[in-house]
């Protein structure tokens, strides 16, 4: 395996006009709304999850522990990944591209991969389950930022062979990481990942023919892909009308409905839900902000989207002053960050409210989940980093 670790943190010795002036402190907007949404998410895990830890371990605060084990990995992972400078995660996109593509063969691979539900999305280490999705979304960012840095001007320029092949080879890398990523399958993975990959090419400046042609392409394929598989076709007939079947097919997103619907304005209070006492199938995981309106009400939800948007606004805010700045990797990096976080958040909170097909995606930050949770952290790490690299004024070695 390629060591990515070596390439990030070799020659220690800061370049001319980088890493001599010391950093200031980074964005208190995204430290604050980071902060609140991870405690925000022990709270609620505790709370749905108790009734179902107190069944299967004896141990009603399991989950709990389990989480504030993985929020304080993904403090600690986020505060190494803030003190790496960026041109080092520059340098080492292409190896990240390869180990993301790695990790989702060898999770393929039987003896290696753990399946859980019918799913192979994880691999066990240990007492831990690495959901390697959730990394190959963040080395795939990273990856795409950097070519977007490298093929911008092809992007846009009016030659229409060269801006369509600089349009294709990106896409070709990503059709691959589907395929791969359908084999799991994770179907919401995928969907994120290229929704989140399109909004930075878009963002980048790419020919519009050219971008509206790829969308309706992909747009259709991801309908082929869901209306062909009778698994994810079923999920869609009982999203159209969950309350046809509600005590088989529909019986999730009826539960979450009737769930939000008793949240009210100010909820019923903290600990206080009835649908997460077995009634709603993953309560503490997918299904975590139906709980959270039930408790908190129409008030909680509001305050969990503030929050996103906060962390959404101030990295579309931290990546245009660095395209201002002509660092164009950090620019496509802090897009693509935000992006991600708010399609990711869009999607489950959708899910739950019954806009949108169930696709088992986690609430970033908040969710039971421990991959989700540190590689969350790591990308606002590397958010942060652009921010303060961009406000010291430094030399970008990105020529």
């Amino acid at each position: 395996m390629l060591n990515v670790a070596a390439v990030l943190h070799r020659d220690k010795t800061p370049p001319a006009g980088e890493g001599r002036t010391a950093l200031p402190f980074p964005d208190p907007w995204i430290l604050m709304a980071a902060l609140l949404l991870l405690t925000l998410g022990l709270l609620m895990v505790t709370s749905a999850s108790m009734p179902i830890a107190s069944r299967e371990t004896g141990q009603p605060f399991y989950f709990l522990i389990r989480q504030g084990a993985f929020v304080l990995i993904g403090l600690f992972g986020a505060s190494v990944i803030f003190q790496i400078p960026l041109a080092r995660w520059r340098q080492a996109s292409p190896l990240l591209l390869v180990t993301a593509m790695s990790l989702l063969v060898l999770v393929l691979i039987p003896g290696i991969g753990t399946e859980v539900n019918g799913s192979l999305r994880w691999i066990r280490l240990g007492p831990l389950n690495i959901q390697v999705s959730e990394i190959a979304k963040l080395f795939t960012m990273i990856y795409v930022a950097d070519y977007l840095r490298r093929h911008g001007e092809e992007l846009r320029t009016a030659d229409f062979r060269i801006s369509a092949l600089a349009l294709l080879r990106p896409m070709a890398v990503l059709a691959v990481l589907a395929v791969l990523l359908l084999l799991e399958p994770d179907f919401g993975s995928v969907v994120v990942l290229m929704a989140t990959a399109m909004g930075m090419v878009f963002l980048a400046g790419v020919n519009l023919w050219q971008f509206g042609t790829l969308l309706a392409g992909t747009s259709t394929v991801m309908a082929l892909l869901l209306w062909s598989s009778p698994y994810r076709r079923a999920r869609l007939v009982s999203f159209l009308d969950p309350w046809a079947d509600p005590f088989a097919s529909g019986f999730q997103l009826t539960q979450s409905l009737i769930a939000i619907g008793r949240g009210e304005l100010f909820g019923v209070g903290l600990g206080e839900s009835v649908q997460k006492l077995f009634y709603l199938p993953e309560a503490h995981t997918d299904f975590l902000f139906a709980v959270l309106a039930e408790e908190l009400g129409l008030m909680g939800i509001l305050t969990i989207i503030a929050l996103f948007t906060i962390l959404v606004w101030r990295a579309f805010h931290i990546g245009q002053r660095a395209e201002r700045l002509g660092k164009k990797f950090s620019a496509w990096l802090a897009y693509g960050i935000g992006l991600w976080f708010g399609i990711q958040s869009l999607f489950n909170m959708g899910v739950n409210m019954g806009v949108l097909p169930t696709k088992g995606l986690t609430l970033p930050l908040i969710s039971y989940g421990g991959s989700s949770v540190v590689v969350m952290c790591m990308a606002l790490a590397l958010l942060l980093r652009v921010d303060v690299e961009t406000r010291t004024g430094r030399v970008a070695l990105e020529k």
